[in-house]
């Protein structure tokens, strides 16, 4: 397991006689750090299959880059499919937030009730919507491991978009994804982002709080959808000029859609709302006239 910062997700890379595979390949613009990693990794070995959890920016923006390296067979799930043919960059989650990805193509896919037959191991696949309404986890029964994607972390989850792109259940999704991870028989979680973990009960916990407090409060996840989205703006950008911060939020249409509908503020008010609290939290700070990712 390749545990990554935060602008990119974690790899995972099992080896098999017949190839190795790897599960998410990062984000673009740390694609030639993932190359370095995988081959170091690999130790003269090809990369022979690549396979993403979903298809946003941070976990599909290494695979053209992989692809050229390896010609490595590449599959995605199902219902990522049609996005990826289209190269839909709203759905996507691409242009619409600010993100990148070089544009790739995929061999086949598989869907939840599958098996993948990776690293020695059979996967079975099992649906995780929620953040991502067509993301999927891979659980090995025979090892008790959970290659979880966004849908659990040891402290939270990958993002939920309050009532985005036409999915109003968005929350009550994360909520039955979490359960039926509560139901499988795991003695490890390997995550999307952050380290493996094993004590799973305590994350199932905290996160299914996280997801009561926001079915309370939605405007609470709105406020939090908007400070990651800008988080990882300035984790690709480093900085942003303080006073063209409202002009880049109002450009950026996602931050129209969450703050309109939700919290209803200017672009102004969205910025110092913004800035001041990340600053408070110690995610950014300002830096000559600019605001700055801390750490």
């Amino acid at each position: 397991m390749l545990e990554r910062g935060w602008l990119s997700s974690n790899n995972v890379v099992l080896f098999d006689r017949p190839g190795v595979a790897m599960v998410d390949s990062g984000y673009v613009s740390h694609a030639e750090q993932t190359l370095a990693l995988l081959e170091h990794a690999l130790a003269g070995g090809r990369l022979s299959r690549l396979l993403n959890t979903h298809c946003h920016s941070d976990h599909m923006g290494g695979n053209a880059a992989l692809q050229a390296r390896y010609a490595c067979r590449t599959s995605i799930p199902a219902g990522e499919a049609a996005l990826i043919d289209a190269w839909d960059e709203d759905a996507l989650v691409l242009a619409f937030a600010d993100q990148r990805c070089d544009r790739f193509g995929y061999d086949d896919t598989f869907a939840p009730g599958d098996t993948l037959s990776l690293g020695g191991l059979a996967w079975q696949v099992i649906a995780a919507p929620g953040h991502d309404p067509r993301a999927v986890m891979f659980h090995s029964p025979e090892e008790r491991i959970l290659i979880s994607g966004d849908a659990l972390w040891e402290n939270g989850f990958g993002v939920v978009f309050p009532r985005l792109f036409g999915n109003e259940q968005a929350l009550a999704e994360a909520r039955r994804t979490l359960e039926s991870i509560a139901a499988l028989d795991v003695r490890l979680v390997i995550p999307g982002h952050g380290r493996p973990f094993t004590e799973v009960v305590p994350a199932l916990e905290r996160a299914l709080g996280r997801v009561a407090a926001y079915e309370s409060d939605v405007t609470r996840l709105a406020r939090h959808a908007l400070k990651v989205l800008l988080t990882f703006a300035l984790l690709e950008k480093r900085s942003l000029p303080l006073a063209a911060l409202p002009q880049y939020l109002d450009r950026v249409p996602i931050y129209h859609a969450i703050n309109r509908p939700f919290l209803g503020m200017s672009a102004t008010e969205l910025a110092d709302y913004l800035v001041r609290d990340l600053e408070r939290s110690g995610v950014l700070r300002r830096e000559s006239g600019n605001v700055v990712i801390s750490g």
